[in-house]
Parts: C-alpha cells; sequence; structure tokens
C-alpha cells in the first residue's frame, strides 16, 4: 500500500526472560523511548507473545521467521471410527500441520503520523437482498444483525479504555453487506483491504459467501476472523490467513450422532435438510458417522428456502419408519416441519442444527418444542464473570439479549484488536500473534483454543428444550459415550494433559 510509510518496528527486551516488548519510536513523536510504552500494552504481552513478536520483528523482506508450526495428531478431535477409510492408514493426512506464511508482508512499515483511526472491516448480512443464491429473498439479517451489534461493543469498549495504544487513536469498523450475490462479498474485501486499508476483518455467516470471501483474503494478505459460518469445509481451504472462533458443524455433529448413536442406539435415521450450502454441508459429518458406525442414513429429503409445506418430504420420511429425524436449517423452517410431522403421528425424536436455539423455534413450534435436542456450540449459561459483564454491557447498549452470533462476534473482534495492539500496524504481524498464541484465549463464549488448523477446538453442547427453556448439556453432564481416540491424541489442549475421559477401544 501506497500510504504505508515510516518506519515502527517493535523492539523487545530479551534480558533474562521476555517480560514485555519495546515501544516503536512513533511517527510524529520523536525520540519516544523504550520506557514510554503505554502500560496498558504492556499488560497485553505475555511471555509467549513477546517471544513470537522477538521472531517476527526486524526481519527483511527474504526471512522467514523460526516459529513452531502447531501439529496435531487428530483432526477436529474426530474417534477413530468416525474416520474415512476405517482402519486403513492413509497416504496422506491433512490439516493436521499449521499452514505456513513465508511471505515478505512483515517487513512492511507502519503508516505514517497522518494516520486517524485504526479500521477494522466487518461482513455480514444486515440488510435485505434478493438473489439466486440466497433462494429468493435473503433470509440471515437476523443473525448478521447480532453479529454486528456484537463486534461493534468490542470496539466501542477498545476505544473507550483508549483506542489504539501506540497512537492514541480510535479505532473504526468498516462494516459491509453480504448480500449474497455470487461474488460480491469478494469485491467487499477488495474495498476494505485495498481502498479502506482495513487491518483485519470479521465475518461472515453465509457458507457460499465466505468461501469467496477467504480467497480474495488470502490474495490480499490479510486475516479473517470467522464467528458465524459453520461450515466444516470453511477452514479446511488451508489459506494461513483464515481462522475461527466457534465450534462447527463436524463437531457439533459428531456429538450429535456419538448422542444418537452411541447413547441412544437409534438405528434408523432419515434427515431433512435446507437446500443450501447451509443445510448440505452441514449434514455431510452426520451421514458419514451414521455410515461409518454401520447404520446408514435412511433418507435425506431437501426443500426449498421459500418452502412453508413440507408434507412430500415427511410422507416419504413417514414411511421409511424411522427411529430419529435430524433437521439441518433455519429456526423458523425447522419449527414449521416439527409441527408439521407432530401432526402427522410421527412423534420421533426431533434433533436439530445450532440455528434451532432460538426464540423463533420456540414461538412457532409451541409445545412440540419440548424435547428438541440441537448442537450448539458453546454453554451461555456456564459462569464467567466476563460472560456476566458482556451481558450486561450488550443490554445497556442495545436494549436487546445477545445471542451467540452476538457473543462469537465480541469475541473474534477482540482477539483482531487484541493482536492488532500487540503486533502493532502490519497484517502479517496480526496474522502471526495470533496463529501462534500459545494459550486459549479467554473469551466470553468459552476458552478458545486453536488447532493446526486455526480452527476452534473447544468444546461443543447439546441444547435441549426443557421445561420452557433452553438447557445445554456437556458430553459429561448427558452421559455420551465417546469414540475411541488413542492416548497420544488426546492431549487437552487448554492444559497440556492427556484427556482420561476416554473409553478403551471396544472388540
Amino acid at each position: 500500500m501506497t500510504s504505508r510509510i515510516g518506519g515502527l518496528a517493535a523492539i523487545l527486551l530479551i534480558g533474562g526472560g521476555m517480560t514485555g516488548a519495546q515501544p516503536p519510536k512513533v511517527p510524529g513523536k520523536s525520540g519516544a523511548a523504550a520506557d514510554t510504552m503505554p502500560p496498558e500494552l504492556k499488560t497485553l504481552i505475555d511471555p509467549d507473545t513477546a517471544e513470537v513478536l522477538r521472531r517476527i520483528n526486524g526481519l527483511s523482506p527474504y526471512e522467514t521467521p523460526d516459529l513452531k508450526l502447531r501439529q496435531d495428531t487428530v483432526y477436529a478431535n474426530t474417534p477413530v471410527d468416525y474416520e474415512p477409510f476405517g482402519a486403513i492408514k492413509p497416504y496422506k493426512e491433512f490439516f493436521l500441520k499449521q499452514m505456513e506464511y513465508t511471505g515478505p508482508g512483515r517487513a512492511i512499515p507502519e503508516p505514517g503520523p497522518d494516520l486517524k483511526s485504526v479500521k477494522i472491516g466487518f461482513i455480514g448480512p444486515i440488510m435485505s437482498t434478493v438473489s439466486a443464491a440466497t433462494g429468493g429473498k435473503s433470509h440471515e439479517e437476523v443473525l448478521g444483525i447480532k453479529m454486528l451489534e456484537g463486534a461493534k461493543l468490542a470496539i466501542e469498549e477498545w476505544n473507550a479504555r483508549g483506542g489504539y495504544f501506540r497512537r492514541h487513536i480510535p479505532f473504526e469498523m468498516d462494516t459491509r453487506n453480504d448480500n449474497g450475490l455470487w461474488g460480491a462479498s469478494g469485491n467487499e474485501i477488495v474495498n476494505m483491504a485495498y481502498k479502506n486499508e482495513d487491518w483485519a476483518i470479521l465475518g461472515t455467516i453465509d457458507g457460499a459467501n465466505s468461501h469467496i470471501a477467504i480467497r480474495v483474503a488470502l490474495k490480499a494478505e490479510i486475516v479473517m476472523m470467522n464467528t458465524g459460518d459453520t461450515d466444516p469445509t470453511f477452514i479446511e481451504t488451508n489459506i494461513p490467513w483464515v481462522m475461527r472462533c466457534i465450534g462447527d458443524d463436524r463437531q457439533m455433529g459428531y456429538l450429535l450422532m456419538d448422542y444418537v448413536l452411541r447413547k441412544m442406539k437409534y438405528s434408523r435415521i432419515g434427515i431433512i435438510r435446507a437446500s443450501n450450502r447451509y443445510g448440505r454441508f452441514g449434514v455431510r459429518e452426520v451421514n458419514d458417522a451414521a455410515r461409518r458406525m454401520q447404520h446408514p442414513v435412511i433418507i435425506e429429503m431437501a426443500y426449498g428456502l421459500a418452502n412453508t409445506d413440507f408434507s412430500l418430504q415427511l410422507e416419504r420420511m413417514k414411511e421409511a419408519n424411522l427411529d430419529a429425524v435430524i433437521h439441518w436449517g433455519d429456526a423458523g423452517q425447522s419449527a414449521l416441519i416439527l409441527n408439521q410431522m407432530r401432526k402427522m403421528g410421527m412423534n420421533q425424536p426431533f434433533f436439530a442444527s445450532d440455528r434451532s436455539v432460538s426464540q423463533e423455534f420456540v414461538k412457532i413450534a409451541g409445545a412440540n418444542a419440548e424435547g428438541v435436542i440441537c448442537g450448539y456450540p458453546w454453554n451461555p449459561d456456564h459462569k464467567d464473570p466476563k460472560l456476566d459483564a458482556f451481558r450486561t454491557a450488550f443490554r445497556k447498549r442495545f436494549n436487546a439479549e445477545p445471542d451467540t452470533y452476538a457473543a462469537h462476534a465480541y469475541d473474534g473482534m477482540n482477539m483482531l484488536i487484541w493482536a492488532t495492539q500487540v503486533a502493532g500496524l502490519n497484517r502479517a504481524k496480526i496474522r502471526d500473534v495470533l496463529a501462534y498464541r500459545t494459550k486459549p484465549w479467554p473469551g466470553v463464549t468459552h476458552d478458545i483454543p486453536f488447532g493446526a488448523a486455526l480452527d476452534d477446538l473447544g468444546e461443543v453442547f447439546l441444547a435441549r428444550f426443557e421445561n420452557g427453556a433452553w438447557r445445554y448439556h456437556s458430553r459429561e453432564d448427558m452421559n455420551i459415550p465417546r469414540g475411541y481416540i488413542p492416548a497420544r491424541d488426546r492431549v487437552n489442549r487448554a492444559t497440556g494433559e492427556i484427556d482420561p475421559m476416554q473409553p478403551p477401544p471396544q472388540n
């Protein structure tokens, strides 16, 4: 970028142990001494982050930092019997070793003293549109607006603390609508990366648009933090600039199928899903898990996104004599499907994706909602002062309750701003301090540990509607058996210890 001129390289105090980073000489403030680092910045840099900064600062365009890449032994906590190819060891396994960025970006200097704000991009579905990609009228704005509010709250809180500490200038959110037109999200990333010179981007929700956006982010070399797209393949693109701080449909699907297959012993399973990428890719791991456990899905029916009558799909599912029905789609249609099932005399247990955990579902489903179980990426009822403070601040700011999209966007934006604060205004370094962070991020949703693919490997939950409210249950709460994972793979990433909650292999 032509505007990135001037020199600003962080220098670290190394003596003995890493205790913190020295501040750069800020343009416009000649003679700034090392001991004038803002005290707020010192509190953000732990010893491990200081070591990362030491290794990435001062490199020439032709040098690659000496940083240890993450190496997992199992992908996404996948049990052995859910893995493809059965007992056959594949020649090559993907997503186990962290992608490395070896480009020259770390040598790009910070912009000069005329910078007025530090821009962080936001892209999400916040305004209604019509397009073939969304099946007609768009339908995810209610989710995107909450995501926008969570991100906005995080920025406002950092500005109240002083903004960008190195310059004492505010953070600014560059907000863009993800309108569902094929390729439009890519155009927005171009505008944010080049025209508006954003330093990182948060978004989005729709799986197809997210995939387009991250390929442009790869070319633009800008971090993209996802907080709302649970498509497992989002993180499986091996793009070193992409990361996600929410559990995905793979992890939630595995937990759901462990409950359905291992605990409840249901064998005849039927799927009804939305005819879009969310529905198609959301049930992929459910299908695979059922097949590999020798209970393949009996029937899978898709419906159009504008449908309100599901009699064709449900009649065929009724004839299949199912033990359980799994739905993957939006909350409103999920409730309509459930109501029509019950009216037809289909009393099978009803399971659904995380989008059904909403007041919209409960309002439409009424009494039929009782006993419904959904996968969910976190436990909103867990006890944490950070979560309490977030809820209080969100209610005060927006006069509403935060949902999962707001909470995860709040965590994601906080992660991006933290990285910008400690790394300085350099996109590659912002990426580095996130990608090589050794400790789980202490979010309001939960502690967020990254895997080698830079995906969130934190615990996921089952949400069950009980006595008029959603209750959130861990695997241990519901005594759900877990597939076997070899001891060498059972490392708790939060503590580094072997996870003892594993059964031995079964004959």
